[in-house]
């Protein structure tokens, strides 16, 4: 049971959803500037080879996501949530910085991408632990009939971070001419990331530790908790967290990052009112997973899954190819609108998922390093997946790509338990 109030409990939830916030800010600042800082680093003549060598680098981040789940997650495990979650912001801070400062390819030549290289993939070390971590201590301080909609703030934050990002695009372009952006003008988001980081390094250094944790502190020794022998005693679980993120990160990024690359670089909108149709589009889709992870505390998560898998299914490649013969403005936003909708079936109840699935003392490696794999070999190779399809003269291959992923992951979503009555946070 928790000793906390509910004052407390609101306290707790905001100070670690603000360090999730910058972490993805940190992290999305990157995929919103690519089309600027990518000429620094991958010179070349062809804008979709620039776009190609820059996305490459995200998904080399990503590919370090499983090794910071596990690492992250075992020491949330063994020295408590709290303490992981502000080593987890440090990290980000520091990487930030070091972007801001890396000199172009001009002035080091080889070293420039191979620095920028080295950085993310310590990034995506830091943001692996990140999300099993947050998932984590959002269910666990969360009371407990409204553990899916407080839960559901993991990706409100995730969300306002992407805003956050997008937000200071479109103020340096107001003020910035392309060339100033391309030249010094990328730089500067990083470091209001660096600078954002180290106040919720403060604000992370005063929040209170989780029941559950302290509970199983006193009851299990360190050796169990946060054991990778121990998580594959819940083979099922882990396969299941495998197998309703596969669809979910591929849709979620697909609609999130690789959209505003695709309106730009395939329809051909302006840079600048792709950033206000993606602003306005992501700023109702935070809005509303709140809404969705309350419903969940009504009904069960089951039902909304259904809804991100079975309209995903039908309907993204509607929209894309909707997207290629009403490239209006306004009909971007509505098409990207409604498939943001459709996402948030998964993207506001899959942490309070899998936090129910696993014990407390493996519970942040069990959420982190099956969620850290299927994010890194999939999740972090969408915009590279799609802008191959791309260059090679097939792009609609890849909204069928994205369609069948979604169809895999229904079928898992068929066959789970309803973890809102089986849910080991109980216990």
């Amino acid at each position: 049971m928790q000793n906390f109030s509910q004052r407390q409990i609101t306290a707790n939830i905001i100070k670690g959803s603000l360090g999730n916030m910058i972490e993805w800010f940190d992290w999305y600042i990157y995929a919103s500037f690519t089309v600027y800082f990518a000429p620094s680093f991958f010179p070349s003549t062809n804008q979709t080879a620039e776009l190609l060598s820059a996305a490459g680098v995200f998904a080399v981040g990503f590919l370090m996501r499983p090794l910071g789940s596990l690492l992250m997650g075992k020491y949330a495990d063994v020295r408590g949530r709290r303490a992981a979650l502000t080593l987890s912001v440090t990290i980000m801070a520091t990487c930030s910085m070091i972007i801001a400062l890396i000199p172009s390819y001009k002035t080091i030549g080889i070293f420039a991408p191979a620095i920028l290289i080295l950085v993310r993939m310590v990034q995506g070390l830091s943001l692996g632990g990140e999300y099993g971590i947050s998932a984590t201590y959002l269910s666990e301080m969360a009371s407990s009939n409204r553990r899916g909609y407080y839960a559901s703030f993991q990706y409100v934050t995730l969300i306002s971070g992407q805003l956050a990002a997008l937000a200071i695009q479109g103020i340096l372009q107001f003020f910035l001419n392309e060339s100033a952006l391309q030249a010094w003008g990328w730089r500067i988001p990083f470091v209001i990331g660096a600078l954002g980081a180290i106040l919720v390094l403060y604000l992370r250094l005063s929040m209170d530790e989780t029941q559950q944790f302290k509970n199983t502190a006193k009851q299990k020794d360190k050796a169990s908790r946060g054991s990778l022998r121990i998580l594959m005693q819940y083979p099922r679980q882990v396969l299941t967290v495998v197998g309703l993120t596969f669809g979910g990160t591929i849709a979620f990024y697909t609609y999130t990052t690789y959209m505003q690359k695709y309106m730009i670089n395939s329809l051909g909108l302006p840079n600048r009112t792709v950033t206000a149709i993606n602003f306005l589009a992501l700023l109702i889709f935070m809005a509303i997973q709140p809404l969705f992870g309350a419903i969940s505390d009504k009904i069960g998560r089951k039902p909304l899954l259904y809804w991100f898998g079975i309209l995903g299914t039908l309907l993204t490649v509607p929209i894309f190819i909707g997207l290629k013969y009403f490239s209006s403005p306004i009909m971007a936003f509505l098409l990207m609108l409604g498939g943001l909708l459709i996402v948030s079936g998964y993207t506001s109840i899959n942490a309070i998922v899998k936090a129910e699935m696993f014990p407390t003392e493996i519970r942040a490696l069990g959420v982190g390093l099956p969620y850290g794999l299927t994010v890194a070999i999939f999740g972090g190779t969408v915009e590279y997946v799609a802008l191959w399809t791309k260059s090679i003269g097939h792009e609609n291959i890849f909204f069928f790509y994205v369609s069948f992923a979604i169809l895999v992951s229904l079928l898992v979503y068929i066959r789970m338990l309803e973890t809102s009555k089986h849910s080991h946070l109980e216990k």
